[in-house]
């Protein structure tokens, strides 16, 4: 079953706060990827330069009574969610003042108050978790959907086809979201990967799109068809957005790697359809912005970001013994 996207366009207004979102999450990785280098952050971490669309598009249609489960490369879904980017920081760097109070890190952003269930750092963990929180939404009768971002690598792990056969038999409310970034940490999906990821979800019935995951209206259009569909009471829906990573698998990878796994004309051919250049160019053609407010809005964004590096430098690091104090739910 093959799905079109909606012909409905996004309010000016709407395309706007996207662009706004796509710059917070590019200047949020971008600091991140210097802080690495400079050693402001314990450990590494894994960013999604390139692949803001994707997610900002699919987020632009929730509220937080509806709940997002994200990856080990989860800056970006939480701050499209609504995330605050200061607390996102502190969490990064350890702190106490944190969004998990300094004990998650990197790769487990979550605000529940938000709907963000959790990133996570074991690949395709999300998939069960979004499929139950889906079953909680649909026992509960309030309209809400589950969103799970994943990425093609998680796409070969078991626990996605157990998520689709469930989510179908039961009709879950919940949207499964391929990344396609072509890369499964550092090996080319053609190498890992048999056949078109998002036929898996054929055979249960579940209706797929495929779509350009640089192109924000697209995503946009496509999630509201498809978050339509699963609010609905149908059952559940997919989406298999085609994206692009620039900084790699992770921060460091220059330094394990004998030889690089991906030429600098791939980049640069990525770069040419860089997303948030396309929205910017969106926003001018159709008079939504000019070019001086979109200048203003990537100045409001390094500024947004300068002050989470400061909020987070000022933090705490937490004391050892919180940590068995804030195991369990609501401590």
């Amino acid at each position: 079953m093959a799905a079109s996207a909606s012909n409905v366009q996004p309010d000016d207004d709407v395309l706007v706060e996207m662009y706004r979102r796509m710059l917070l999450i590019r200047k949020s990785e971008e600091q991140l990827f210097r802080d690495v280098k400079q050693g402001r952050t314990p450990g590494q971490v894994h960013l999604s330069d390139g692949q803001e669309a994707v997610a900002v598009g699919i987020c632009a249609h929730l509220d937080d009574r509806d709940q997002i489960t994200s990856t080990h490369r989860g800056h970006g879904h939480y701050l499209a969610k609504g995330g605050d980017v200061n607390a996102m920081f502190a969490e990064i760097y350890g702190k106490a003042e944190g969004i998990c109070r300094g004990m998650g890190g990197s790769m487990h952003v979550a605000d529940f108050s938000k709907g963000i269930v959790g990133a996570n750092g074991i690949v395709g963990a999300g998939l069960g978790i979004a499929t139950g929180a889906a079953l909680a939404n649909r026992l509960e009768g309030e309209g809400r959907v589950a969103v799970c971002f994943f990425g093609d690598g998680a796409a070969n792990q078991g626990s996605l086809m157990e998520s689709l056969n469930i989510s179908s038999l039961w009709r879950l409310p919940v949207l499964f979201v391929c990344e396609n970034n072509g890369f499964s940490e550092f090996s080319p999906s053609g190498k890992v990967t048999s056949g078109v990821i998002s036929d898996r979800a054929r055979p249960f019935g579940i209706p797929v799109w495929n779509i350009d995951g640089n192109d924000v209206v697209e995503v946009w259009k496509t999630a509201l068809e498809a978050l339509g569909h699963c609010r609905s009471g149908a059952g559940p829906a997919f989406v298999e957005a085609r994206t692009y990573r620039y900084s790699g698998h992770f921060s460091a990878e220059a330094m394990i790697l004998s030889t690089p796994y991906r030429s600098d004309e791939e980049i640069e051919a990525w770069r040419a359809k860089d997303p948030v250049a396309r929205t910017r160019a969106v926003l001018v053609d159709r008079g939504a912005a000019d070019n001086a407010e979109c200048d203003s809005m990537e100045v409001e964004a390094d500024a947004r970001v300068d002050a989470a590096v400061a909020f987070g430098e000022a933090g705490v690091v937490p004391e050892p013994g919180t940590a068995e104090r804030l195991m369990w739910a609501g401590s």
